[in-house]
């Protein structure tokens, strides 16, 4: 099979990476980077906060960092092994990266930006490469420009068709989308999943935000501080969090510290007490004995409001407050209540209305059992 061939039909992208990291300021702690995963043709979600290690992953699949231990391959290929000494030069891995600050040539048009990839390739086979993915990302007319008369859109599709030219291995892209705006970036990256369902490699995407973990992503690794905390389909990791930590980055608003006060296995729920407040929760049951400690984390958008007391309801939780504060951030109105514990939920400016709510007003909260997360430190 020739080299060309060899990228169009690209397999699994295999990793297992350690590396030593400092602290980025005088004082603090650094971590050890230690990673092992294998992705294989599609989207796959590098999701965490800040120094959690995502961007060093990338950096150790691209040749750019030299990893102190571990084994990088792509399709069988190895790229990288410590043990035996193998360390592929970037130019040579073939691997695909976009980096956020795109790193066009300001001097070159988008062509010549676009061919910088190409050289030593045959006139004819470089045309004909950078016409296919050109006319993929709707690029064409603007080729003869530079990047400083490009809009950030159309920057954004030259850096992509550069990435793309060389028909890499494996694509790395380190929030390459985070100038744009929603409609532009829905665009490109529909375009670019169209490109990957002819091209089939794997795609590493590093983001923050949440909407493009459920919007992109076959699969979402999450990290935290060099380690990989859960892993699977978006909608199961961050829907239902094993971990305090994935929750925090899954949006969840209301995480709390209670002890546990009873288990009811006859009914599939155990009452808990939140810490340093006078209020009880029914969460599901877990393995977890009377006494203990556990976090219990609850969406904002799961809490229910009602102006007069509920009566009649399935819901186990119902508790009496006062609303603290009240704004509004786009279509969401966000209330602060004080249960006893403070708690943060997400309404619509409708509902707000109709129950004519206002700061101090005396509500109650409803919260299903099953709205309870049991999450683990």
């Amino acid at each position: 099979m020739s080299a060309t061939k060899a990228h169009e039909c690209s397999g699994a992208l295999q990793v297992s990476l350690g590396k030593r990291l400092p602290g980025r300021s005088p004082g603090e702690s650094g971590f050890r980077l230690d990673v092992n995963f294998e992705v294989g043709a599609g989207f796959t979600i590098l999701f965490g906060a800040s120094g959690a290690g995502k961007t060093t992953i990338l950096d150790g699949i691209a040749g750019l960092q030299k990893p102190d231990s571990g084994r990088v391959a792509s399709d069988g290929l190895v790229l990288f092994d410590a043990e035996k000494s193998i360390d592929v030069p970037t130019r040579n891995r073939h691997v695909g990266y976009l980096f956020q600050t795109l790193a066009l040539f300001p001097h070159m048009s988008g062509r010549q930006n676009i061919e910088y990839g190409l050289a030593g390739i045959a006139k004819e086979e470089r045309a004909s490469r950078v016409g296919e993915v050109t006319e993929s990302f709707g690029i064409s007319p603007i080729l003869a420009r530079r990047p400083s008369e490009m809009s950030g859109g159309e920057r954004q599709r030259v850096a992509l068709a550069r990435a793309l030219v060389t028909r890499p291995r494996a694509l790395l892209l380190d929030e390459p989308m985070t100038a744009l705006d929603a409609v532009t970036k829905s665009k490109i990256l529909d375009d670019l999943r169209q490109w990957n369902a002819t091209h089939a490699v794997p795609v590493l995407y590093v983001t923050h935000q949440r909407e493009e973990v459920y919007a992109l992503g076959d699969r979402v690794l999450v990290l935290e501080a060099g380690q990989v905390v859960a892993d699977g389909r978006p909608h199961d990791v961050l829907s239902r969090p094993q971990h305090e930590s994935v929750a925090h980055l899954a949006g969840f608003e209301n995480i709390f510290e209670c002890d546990v006060v009873a288990l009811h296995p006859e009914q599939g729920t155990m009452t808990c007490r939140v810490k340093a407040a006078e209020l009880t929760v029914e969460a599901p049951l877990t393995r977890v004995a009377a006494g203990k400690t556990i976090v219990l984390g609850i969406r904002a958008g799961d809490i229910l409001v009602a102006t007069t007391q509920p009566a009649g309801l399935s819901a186990r939780n119902v508790w009496p407050g006062r609303i603290v504060s009240l704004r509004q951030e786009g279509v969401t109105v966000i209330a602060e209540v004080d249960c006893g514990a403070k708690f943060v939920v997400h309404l619509t400016p409708s509902a707000c209305r109709s129950l004519a709510l206002e700061t101090g007003k005396p509500i109650w909260l409803v919260v299903k059992t099953y709205s309870c997360h049991i999450l683990q430190r």
